[in-house]
């Protein structure tokens, strides 16, 4: 059975909007697209760079050092030079509370 930890309220993060979090000692990059979270790894794949510092346009994050770009809500590459998928989280919402687990 996956564990959930808190790491937002829904209020801290407008639709558009992205925050980095941390689950168990993990950085999580959490973004809204249209009312919907989604969490992933916040390591590009490419070198290692900040997602969460990148600009997040619709459902995609652009990594804020070489460019690449990836979908929030799979993970998938969209833009080289990253060749390999980030992490996806499992998110949930339970009131005002945002809940991701790592499992």
């Amino acid at each position: 059975m996956s564990e959930f930890f808190k790491v937002a309220e829904v209020s801290e993060i407008p639709s558009g909007g992205k925050k980095l979090v941390e689950v168990d000692g993990y950085p999580v990059a959490l973004f809204n697209v249209d009312g919907e979270f989604y969490a992933i790894e916040d390591v590009c794949t490419h070198d290692g760079g900040p997602l969460a510092e990148g600009e997040l346009e619709g459902n995609e994050i652009e990594c804020p050092r070489h460019g690449a770009r990836f979908n929030v809500r799979t993970g998938e590459v969209l833009c080289m030079p990253a060749v390999e998928p980030v992490e996806c989280y499992e998110v949930k919402v339970e009131g005002n509370d945002i809940l991701v687990s790592i499992d």
